[in-house]
């Protein structure tokens, strides 16, 4: 039996590097790559956008439904202060999962420009 064993052990040294093991440290040496796949490739429409914005808005007590419009400004028609103008923004990121940076979230006063800031986001969905 041994005869055998040492007579196989240089064949097994020189065998074809596809039959050998590799080490543990290669096999989990290579980077996991998570990624997110999406069905809607095509993007969102302009009427989803405004329906999931409008919805956010909804959620919030301070807001008055009847006076919810396109065109409402967040701090004079929907008599919203600027923190909660900030936590209007801050759920639109949640809703669309994208990341508003703050020199532009300043910028986003009205539900018409959360809507064209939305539809502009490459990485909205």
């Amino acid at each position: 039996m041994y005869r055998t064993l040492r007579a196989v052990t240089p064949l097994l040294r020189t065998a074809a590097p596809a039959f050998r093991p590799l080490p543990a440290t290669f096999v989990f040496s290579r980077p996991l790559l998570l990624s997110r796949n999406y069905a809607a490739a095509a993007g969102l429409s302009k009427e989803d956008i405004t329906a999931r914005v409008l919805e956010v808005l909804k959620s919030f007590e301070k807001v008055d439904s009847a006076k919810l419009t396109n065109n409402a400004a967040f701090t004079t028609d929907l008599g919203l202060d600027s923190l909660d103008a900030v936590e209007v923004v801050m759920a639109i990121e949640e809703e669309f999962a994208i990341e508003i940076p703050d020199a532009e979230a300043d910028e986003i006063t009205t539900v018409q420009k959360a809507i064209d800031y939305v539809a502009h986001s490459p990485e909205a969905h």
